[in-house]
């Protein structure tokens, strides 16, 4: 009976320490992130790395956090997911407190195993794929909304508002263009409406004579593009070149990038519309987008303002919040009930909520005229 009770004893003891919640008390809290850095998608990692840096070197400089200091570790994935998955297990071994800021569908799909074997928190990713917006998925905390509530709010303003009837599709052929694709067939089929058309292309790759092709046979009113900017903006480019295309309307959700792709089209803007998950940077009526301006200038200057910047900052400051309303001894677990229970104005002028995995539950659309991004006003 007393080796039983010794046993028993011991096994307690070891669950203990497995499950209890690790305390961080060193003076540096470390965040990590695998983005791209280098290849086709580097201006997506230098809007992310930026936008989110510059709200954790404020937080640092202004000791927000009561002593501690935020390092921001960041690997580069190439947009490869094979890179990512090797940059996890580093960020791994250096006991990261959360991930942050990661970027793109397949990527993250590639990592999901090690992310739901791990209890570390998955903080503000940039996809708005719906595996990460499971409810028993504790540690996952989406800033965005979800990529079917963009291509839904896009369907619903062109057949309402404008009355197109025929759309087709470019997408990426892999997990984030599956995603726009089953989301779109969604937003058609309840409104009654067939695609027309469709064609894709490799991801990382400019490869899209194939898919210009099929979509240039069904003549589409309009085109929904789930993809990276530069393969997006071929694309157009090439359209605008071709009669067939002449009033065809390109719809462009937030992963597209809607600043680059206005420079790669050298601002040739007619017939583009684009939803984003964050307002626009010029909405000066908005304090939180006034401050975020005022930190890009000052802690990265050659960084244009953009909306993924400023998404990345959004999303930074939420986190920083979220710390600072800890009492007490800083844990993982009283960090996520934290974020999830951020009061409605924590991002002045920005209101969020939390529901759905997700902290900002709203979608904009957006043409760019006049040298400008112009909200397109469509309540729904």
């Amino acid at each position: 009976m007393k080796r039983y009770m010794i046993i028993v004893l011991i096994i307690s003891i070891a669950l203990y320490f497995n499950f209890k919640d690790e305390t961080f008390e060193d003076k540096t809290l470390k965040l990590g992130a695998s983005i791209p850095k280098s290849g086709l998608m580097k201006a997506w990692g230098d809007a992310v790395y930026s936008g989110a840096n510059a709200y954790f070197l404020y937080a640092n400089e202004n000791h927000l956090l009561k002593g501690k200091k935020i390092e921001f570790i960041v690997y580069d994935d190439k947009y490869e997911p094979e890179l990512t998955a090797e940059n996890i297990k580093k960020l791994i071994k250096q006991n990261v407190f959360a991930f942050f800021g990661f970027v793109g569908t397949p990527t993250v799909k590639k990592i999901l195993p090690i992310l739901q074997k791990n209890n570390i928190p998955f903080i503000a990713p940039f996809t708005g794929a719906a595996f990460l917006r499971d409810d028993k998925e504790k540690n996952f905390i989406n800033f965005r909304s979800s990529y079917k509530e963009e291509i839904d709010y896009i369907i619903e303003y062109l057949y309402k508002k404008r009355g197109i009837r025929k759309f087709a599709v470019f997408y990426q052929n892999d997990d984030y263009g599956e995603e726009g694709f089953v989301s779109l067939l969604y937003s058609l089929n309840k409104r009654d409406l067939k695609l027309a058309g469709e064609g894709s292309y490799k991801r990382n790759t400019l490869s899209i004579r194939h898919a210009f092709g099929e979509i240039k046979s069904v003549k589409p009113q309009a085109v929904l593009m789930v993809g990276a900017y530069k393969a997006n903006s071929l694309f157009i480019k090439r359209a605008k070149q071709d009669p067939v295309f002449k009033n065809t309307i390109f719809c462009n959700i937030s992963f597209s990038d809607a600043d680059e792709m206005i420079k790669e089209l050298d601002y040739n803007s007619k017939n583009l519309l684009f939803s984003e998950v964050v307002p626009s940077y010029n909405d000066d009526s908005k304090p939180v987008i006034i401050e975020y301006k005022k930190m890009m200038k000052k802690y990265f200057s050659n960084q244009a303002f953009g909306f993924i910047s400023l998404e990345a900052f959004l999303a930074a400051k939420t986190l920083v919040s979220a710390l600072k309303n800890i009492n007490g001894d800083i844990t993982r677990e009283k960090f996520l009930k934290e974020i999830k229970n951020l009061s409605k104005d924590s991002l002045q002028g920005i209101s969020i909520n939390f529901k759905n995995n997700q902290l900002h539950n709203k979608v904009y659309l957006f043409k760019y005229e006049n040298s400008k991004f112009i909200k397109v006003e469509y309540g729904i």
